[in-house]
């Protein structure tokens, strides 16, 4: 393989020789007018086979379907248990159009830019990337329960304090020097995260473009994948592997037994001891702590006075079972009571771009209820495990 300079005319661009093929390789910024332009010129000047743009089959449905959010049912999130995993995609998301409005293009704008002139041109169209949902089951994996809370947080906190974004600082992201910087700081804060959302993609599409038959080839990808990209073409790889969603580790199912096996033993311990004023004490400690910051925590995410009432009752007895969380019986319950509307899902992308849509919109408010009271329930569990032992000990 030989890597040419990138071209004069675009410096965003590698030219990579591949025995008789060649890739146009063009780093991107999601949410840059200019990238929508370069993609668009590089797409018209070399007039390829086939253009390969970083997308899934979702996420290019996602792109071209406006009313994917009417199609949203909210009860299914809840009993799939991915009311967190919903809201944090949410809030990364509005994160980048919020950016995008300001520069006045939508996010993935240059993927539906450079397919349109593959049309014109009449180049092949190949979506390259893994799908979106193997990509954040893997990424989700990856991250702890407190890790998850941190960046939801950190995210929301981004849409209280809104950053101004320039052009000129979108396109001084795509420069080499400010990603592998960019790189660092984000694997050196959440390192587990770096392998399945950018290094396992790199050589997933690395390796797919290695495998497209054409020869003229113009990839456009997201700027941060171009090194990884780069270093990748030529390697081996199991793409069916990378594609697999990712069972539950041992350590992880281990954990979410372990809290019901503190309980059991410790009233098994009073009960030895002959104590049934002990045994009563430590239900209560496990009630009450349990209750209290789970209701507390729905309450400050707005939720009605019944499913305030439903953590309360509910966390004590979800905490004794990993299979059923607390977002599964609160979530239903407030969006029974909020009766969420095809409107409500409409408004979703213009909502969360700040923390007040957030709880203005009925569908984006039960999520927040669901995924506040399952915190409030996890550390209920662990507050009432060590206020248990300590009294126990005692």
């Amino acid at each position: 393989m030989t890597e040419a300079e990138p071209t004069p005319q675009n410096t965003h661009v590698r030219r990579i020789e591949r025995g008789d093929k060649t890739i146009w390789l063009l780093g991107t910024a999601h949410v840059s007018r200019a990238s929508v332009d370069e993609a668009r010129a590089l797409v018209e000047s070399v007039r390829p086979e086939v253009v390969a743009i970083e997308l899934c089959e979702a996420r290019n449905a996602a792109l071209r379907d406006p009313d994917r959010w009417k199609k949203l049912d909210i009860f299914q999130v809840f009993k799939e248990g991915k009311a967190l995993f919903l809201l944090a995609n949410l809030a990364i998301g509005a994160w980048q159009r919020r950016i995008g409005a300001e520069l006045g293009v939508e996010p993935g704008a240059e993927m539906l830019a450079a397919a349109d002139a593959a049309d014109a041109v009449g180049a092949r169209v190949a979506l390259i990337d893994r799908d979106i949902q193997a990509t954040l089951r893997r990424t989700w994996s990856k991250v702890s329960f407190f890790q998850k809370m941190r960046l939801l947080g950190e995210i929301s906190g981004s849409l209280m304090v809104p950053e101004t974004v320039s052009a000129e600082d979108i396109e001084a992201m795509k420069s080499e020097g400010k990603l592998e910087d960019m790189l660092v700081e984000f694997t050196r804060v959440l390192p587990e995260v770096k392998g399945p959302l950018i290094d396992e993609r790199d050589r997933f599409m690395a390796s797919h473009l290695d495998e497209l038959p054409e020869k003229r080839i113009v990839a456009v990808v997201g700027a941060a994948h171009v090194p990884g990209m780069s270093q990748s073409f030529g390697t081996a790889v199991d793409r069916a592997a990378l594609a697999e969603l990712p069972p539950p580790s041992p350590i992880g199912r281990i954990l979410r037994w372990l809290i019901p096996a503190l309980v059991a033993a410790a009233l098994f311990l009073a009960w030895q001891k002959g104590s049934s004023q002990l045994v009563g004490e430590l239900v209560w400690i496990w009630i009450a702590a349990n209750a209290v910051p789970a209701a507390l925590l729905a309450a400050l995410a707005g939720a009605k006075p019944l499913s305030v009432l439903a953590s309360a009752i509910a966390s004590p007895i979800t905490s004794l079972n990993p299979m059923v969380g607390a977002a599964m019986v609160v979530g239903p319950i407030e969006a029974w009571l909020r009766k969420p509307t095809v409107e409500d899902c409409e408004r979703i992308a213009d909502d969360v771009q700040s923390l007040g849509g957030l709880y203005r919109n009925p569908f984006t408010r039960v999520l927040l209820v669901a995924v506040m009271a399952s915190m409030g329930s996890a550390i209920g569990a662990w507050i009432a495990g060590a206020l248990m032992v300590r009294s126990l000990a005692g």
